[in-house]
Protein backbone atom coordinates (compact mmCIF):
# COMPACT_ATOMS: atom_id res chain seq x y z
CA UNK A 1 0.00 0.00 0.00
CA UNK A 2 1.39 3.42 -0.64
CA UNK A 3 1.13 6.37 1.63
CA UNK A 4 0.77 9.59 0.68
CA UNK A 5 2.05 12.87 2.67
CA UNK A 6 -0.52 15.42 2.95
CA UNK A 7 0.80 19.56 2.38
CA UNK A 8 -0.26 21.74 4.62
CA UNK A 9 -3.68 22.43 3.59
CA UNK A 10 -2.45 26.19 2.10
CA UNK A 11 0.96 26.41 0.65
CA UNK A 12 2.21 30.26 -0.62
CA UNK A 13 3.57 28.73 -3.71
CA UNK A 14 1.21 27.64 -6.28
CA UNK A 15 4.19 25.24 -7.97
CA UNK A 16 3.98 23.35 -4.75
CA UNK A 17 -0.13 23.46 -4.85
CA UNK A 18 0.18 21.90 -8.47
CA UNK A 19 2.66 19.12 -7.52
CA UNK A 20 0.73 17.98 -4.10
CA UNK A 21 -2.66 17.72 -6.88
CA UNK A 22 -0.42 15.70 -9.11
CA UNK A 23 0.67 13.36 -6.68
CA UNK A 24 -3.13 13.41 -5.00
CA UNK A 25 -4.31 12.16 -8.60
CA UNK A 26 -1.11 9.59 -9.22
CA UNK A 27 -2.00 8.22 -6.00
CA UNK A 28 -5.93 7.86 -6.64
CA UNK A 29 -5.08 5.83 -10.23
CA UNK A 30 -2.23 3.73 -8.82
CA UNK A 31 -5.08 2.54 -5.84
CA UNK A 32 -7.56 2.43 -8.34
CA UNK A 33 -5.13 -0.46 -10.77
CA UNK A 34 -4.20 -2.55 -7.48
CA UNK A 35 -7.87 -3.79 -6.62
CA UNK A 36 -8.59 -6.79 -8.35
CA UNK A 37 -10.50 -6.74 -12.05
CA UNK A 38 -13.76 -7.93 -12.02
CA UNK A 39 -12.77 -9.84 -15.45
CA UNK A 40 -10.28 -12.47 -14.14
CA UNK A 41 -12.51 -14.10 -12.24
CA UNK A 42 -16.93 -13.93 -12.79
CA UNK A 43 -18.25 -13.16 -9.00
CA UNK A 44 -21.97 -13.98 -8.57
CA UNK A 45 -22.66 -10.73 -6.96
CA UNK A 46 -22.31 -8.42 -10.14
CA UNK A 47 -25.02 -5.59 -10.33
CA UNK A 48 -28.17 -6.15 -11.80
CA UNK A 49 -27.38 -3.31 -14.69
CA UNK A 50 -24.35 -5.05 -15.74
CA UNK A 51 -26.28 -8.45 -15.70
CA UNK A 52 -29.18 -6.84 -17.76
CA UNK A 53 -26.90 -5.41 -20.52
CA UNK A 54 -24.57 -8.31 -20.59
CA UNK A 55 -28.10 -10.23 -21.54
CA UNK A 56 -29.58 -7.85 -24.32
CA UNK A 57 -25.99 -7.83 -25.41
CA UNK A 58 -26.31 -10.76 -27.18
CA UNK A 59 -30.05 -10.41 -28.83
CA UNK A 60 -29.54 -6.91 -29.88
CA UNK A 61 -28.96 -6.39 -33.98
CA UNK A 62 -27.36 -3.09 -34.81
CA UNK A 63 -29.04 -1.32 -37.40
CA UNK A 64 -28.88 1.68 -39.49
CA UNK A 65 -31.93 4.22 -39.58
CA UNK A 66 -32.68 5.20 -43.60
CA UNK A 67 -35.38 7.44 -43.75
CA UNK A 68 -38.01 7.22 -45.92
CA UNK A 69 -37.88 10.51 -47.75
CA UNK A 70 -41.08 10.29 -49.68
CA UNK A 71 -43.25 8.34 -47.02
CA UNK A 72 -47.21 8.60 -47.96
CA UNK A 73 -48.16 9.96 -50.80
CA UNK A 74 -45.62 10.86 -52.48
CA UNK A 75 -43.36 8.09 -52.07
CA UNK A 76 -46.25 5.83 -53.79
CA UNK A 77 -46.56 8.67 -56.30
CA UNK A 78 -43.03 7.97 -57.81
CA UNK A 79 -43.37 4.49 -57.27
CA UNK A 80 -46.74 3.63 -58.73
CA UNK A 81 -46.71 6.37 -61.38
CA UNK A 82 -43.36 6.33 -62.23
CA UNK A 83 -41.44 2.98 -61.45
CA UNK A 84 -38.83 4.77 -58.89
CA UNK A 85 -37.63 5.26 -55.84
CA UNK A 86 -35.17 6.73 -53.58
CA UNK A 87 -35.29 9.69 -55.43
CA UNK A 88 -32.02 11.99 -53.51
CA UNK A 89 -29.96 15.25 -54.42
CA UNK A 90 -26.90 15.63 -53.53
CA UNK A 91 -23.99 18.55 -53.45
CA UNK A 92 -21.09 16.85 -54.99
CA UNK A 93 -17.53 17.95 -55.75
CA UNK A 94 -17.02 21.17 -53.72
CA UNK A 95 -20.31 22.23 -54.66
CA UNK A 96 -19.44 22.50 -58.36
CA UNK A 97 -22.34 19.48 -59.53
CA UNK A 98 -25.27 18.27 -58.32
CA UNK A 99 -25.92 14.45 -58.25
CA UNK A 100 -29.49 13.47 -58.39
CA UNK A 101 -29.80 9.95 -57.63
CA UNK A 102 -32.90 7.17 -58.35
CA UNK A 103 -33.99 3.68 -58.08
CA UNK A 104 -35.40 1.66 -60.57
CA UNK A 105 -38.62 -0.42 -59.63
CA UNK A 106 -40.76 -0.87 -62.58
CA UNK A 107 -38.87 -0.92 -65.96
CA UNK A 108 -41.37 0.59 -68.38
CA UNK A 109 -42.80 3.44 -65.93
CA UNK A 110 -39.01 4.48 -65.73
CA UNK A 111 -38.09 4.43 -69.17
CA UNK A 112 -39.08 8.21 -69.46
CA UNK A 113 -36.28 8.78 -66.71
CA UNK A 114 -33.40 7.71 -69.19
CA UNK A 115 -34.79 8.75 -72.17
CA UNK A 116 -31.98 10.04 -74.26
CA UNK A 117 -34.01 13.41 -76.37
CA UNK A 118 -35.23 14.46 -73.32
CA UNK A 119 -33.27 17.24 -71.65
CA UNK A 120 -33.51 17.05 -67.56
CA UNK A 121 -32.79 20.15 -65.56
CA UNK A 122 -32.97 20.50 -61.88
CA UNK A 123 -34.82 24.36 -60.81
CA UNK A 124 -34.08 25.82 -57.70
CA UNK A 125 -36.46 28.71 -57.20
CA UNK A 126 -34.64 30.69 -54.33
CA UNK A 127 -31.52 30.76 -56.08
CA UNK A 128 -33.36 31.37 -59.75
CA UNK A 129 -31.40 29.13 -61.38
CA UNK A 130 -31.98 26.31 -64.00
CA UNK A 131 -29.04 23.78 -63.99
CA UNK A 132 -28.29 21.62 -66.60
CA UNK A 133 -26.31 18.00 -67.54
CA UNK A 134 -23.25 19.40 -69.09
CA UNK A 135 -21.63 17.72 -72.20
CA UNK A 136 -17.93 15.93 -72.01
CA UNK A 137 -15.96 16.52 -75.02
CA UNK A 138 -14.93 12.83 -74.72
CA UNK A 139 -18.07 11.23 -71.98
CA UNK A 140 -20.70 12.58 -73.71
CA UNK A 141 -23.60 13.78 -71.15
CA UNK A 142 -22.70 13.37 -67.31
CA UNK A 143 -26.23 11.18 -67.06
CA UNK A 144 -27.02 7.59 -67.59
CA UNK A 145 -29.02 6.79 -70.36
CA UNK A 146 -29.36 2.77 -70.92
CA UNK A 147 -31.97 1.01 -70.81
CA UNK A 148 -33.28 1.10 -67.03
CA UNK A 149 -33.21 -2.85 -65.46
CA UNK A 150 -34.94 -3.28 -62.01
CA UNK A 151 -33.33 -3.15 -58.83
CA UNK A 152 -30.59 -0.66 -60.22
CA UNK A 153 -29.51 2.74 -58.87
CA UNK A 154 -29.41 5.86 -61.91
CA UNK A 155 -27.58 9.13 -61.38
CA UNK A 156 -27.30 12.20 -63.46
CA UNK A 157 -25.13 15.19 -62.71
CA UNK A 158 -26.12 18.68 -62.94
CA UNK A 159 -23.70 21.71 -63.45
CA UNK A 160 -23.34 24.26 -60.39
CA UNK A 161 -20.88 26.44 -61.82
CA UNK A 162 -20.83 29.22 -59.88
CA UNK A 163 -22.17 27.52 -56.78
CA UNK A 164 -25.74 28.86 -56.70
CA UNK A 165 -27.26 26.06 -55.22
CA UNK A 166 -26.51 25.40 -51.61
CA UNK A 167 -27.25 22.15 -49.41
CA UNK A 168 -30.49 22.47 -47.90
CA UNK A 169 -31.87 23.99 -50.84
CA UNK A 170 -35.05 22.69 -51.84
CA UNK A 171 -35.27 21.99 -55.61
CA UNK A 172 -37.17 20.13 -58.76
CA UNK A 173 -35.64 17.76 -60.66
CA UNK A 174 -37.47 18.28 -64.02
CA UNK A 175 -37.09 15.32 -66.79
CA UNK A 176 -40.21 15.64 -69.76
CA UNK A 177 -43.31 14.94 -67.77
CA UNK A 178 -41.28 13.87 -64.76
CA UNK A 179 -41.33 16.21 -62.21
CA UNK A 180 -39.94 15.30 -58.69
CA UNK A 181 -40.81 18.61 -56.49
CA UNK A 182 -39.14 19.82 -52.97
CA UNK A 183 -35.88 17.26 -53.46
CA UNK A 184 -33.70 18.61 -50.42
CA UNK A 185 -29.97 18.94 -51.18
CA UNK A 186 -27.87 16.81 -49.09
Amino acid sequence: MVQLKLLPRYSPNPMIRSFSCTLVLCGALLAQNASPSPSSKQSSSTTPMAAASARTAGNVRSTHYHPDRFAGRAGTYYRVVWGVDSLSVKWAESGEMIRFTYRVIDTERAKTLGDKRLEPSLVDERARVKLVVPMMDKVGKLRQTSPPEAGKTYWMLFSNKGGYVKRGDRVNVVIGNFHADGLVVD
